[in-house]
């Protein structure tokens, strides 16, 4: 497997609580988040924006609200739910166990006794 595709890999699976701190903070419109993720390194497409949003409303993470915009049609913006914000927090603390365990295992010195 070439590092990149396993930096791809690691960049989708922290996705989701990227998304959801983002939008903890303050609602968004997508753009607006894909343009936060792209300014620290986490690359995003719409094509992959869309669809994780979409699943989050669906499983109630998210809510959304249309605001009229005056350049164009009404834009939908997102906002974290309730169990958004508990779900975030429960994949925060895995994120933080897991980074632990990854900083853990790059510091052990280990010997081979064989």
């Amino acid at each position: 497997m070439k590092v990149e595709n396993i930096k791809a890999q690691m960049r989708k699976g922290v996705l989701e609580l990227c998304v959801l701190g983002l939008l903890s903070k303050e609602t968004m419109y997508p753009s607006d988040i894909i343009q936060n993720l792209k300014k620290n390194d986490l690359i995003v497409v719409e094509g992959t924006m869309y669809p994780l949003l979409n699943r989050l409303k669906r499983d109630g993470y998210l809510s959304y609200n249309w605001v009229e915009s005056s350049s164009g049609p009404p834009r939908k913006y997102y906002e974290i739910t309730p169990k958004g914000n508990d779900l975030k927090e429960e994949l925060t603390k895995a994120w933080e166990n897991l980074a632990q365990t990854v900083n853990f295992s790059n510091s052990i010195n280990t010997t081979n006794n064989e």
